[in-house]
């Protein structure tokens, strides 16, 4: 089995080798879409939104924007390289290997990080352009940067396991993912909520890990970065224990 050893990291390799070789579509293609939401609510609500003193609006939609980004690009590179395998029948070349089911989920997950760093970066780079949002405390928006992309790398390699063609990934997205993204705090603090609707947003992991990651920018946030933390850390473990499992037993992937 030591022959093996390596398995893990050439199927890493391959996947991460898989979004780069069309890296204008799942790299700059996401880039683009934040650089016009910054555009769009920058330019409308400078003005009229001010969430924290000294801090403009624009700067305030940065971070969010950027983990907006790593959240969504990790969890569509897991969930799309998976169900594209199961739907053209490439899956069986993965299944005849001796690779184990974590090796399948380091590389998988490895990927998917690697993917939505990647953008968050692209978007960073290019939104500081219009804004400075510093870097107060850089330890914690790299911990919440790899805790959110991990996770959502993790729920996007359940979501493949789970679906059984593009219908129902697609479902998966637009109905969990893309509104828990937008409620979780993007563009506006949650204060500025009524209070049923703060609660609600309590109750919705993202906006810990978008507020945690802001708090890196700020130094400020909505609630305290180590409540963010472990409830970040604990979604971590519970997506990422449920998604080994699932391989371990071959949800759908073994007759």
């Amino acid at each position: 089995m030591s022959s093996y050893a390596g398995g893990w990291q050439t199927l890493l390799y391959k996947e991460v080798l898989r979004f780069w070789k069309v890296s204008f579509q799942t790299v700059a293609a996401p880039v683009l879409t934040a650089m016009l939401y910054l555009l769009i609510f920058g330019h409308v609500l400078e003005d009229r939104v001010k969430v924290y003193d000294s801090i403009s609006y624009t700067a305030f939609l940065v971070p969010g924007l950027v983990m907006m980004s790593v959240l969504q690009n990790a969890f569509a590179n897991s969930s799309s390289s998976l169900i594209q395998s199961k739907i053209t029948g490439n899956l069986v070349f993965l299944l005849l290997t001796p690779l184990s089911h974590w090796s399948w989920f380091v590389a998988y997950v490895g990927a998917a990080v690697a993917r939505g760093l990647a953008v968050g970066l692209g978007v960073f780079a290019v939104t500081a352009l219009f804004a400075h949002p510093g870097f107060v405390a850089p330890l914690w928006a790299l911990a919440f940067a790899l805790l959110g992309a991990g996770m959502l790398g993790s729920l996007g390699l359940i979501a493949g396991l789970w679906a059984e063609k593009f219908d129902q990934m697609a479902a998966f997205q637009n109905f969990l993912v893309m509104p828990m993204t937008f409620l979780a705090g993007v563009f506006y603090s949650i204060h500025s909520l009524p209070p049923f609707w703060q609660r609600v947003s309590h109750l919705n992991p993202f906006f810990y890990m978008i507020d945690g990651f802001r708090y890196g920018f700020f130094g400020a946030s909505d609630v305290s970065p180590w409540l963010s933390l472990g409830v970040v850390g604990t979604a971590f473990v519970v997506v990422s224990a449920t998604a080994v499992h699932l391989l371990r037993i071959g949800y759908k992937i073994r007759g």
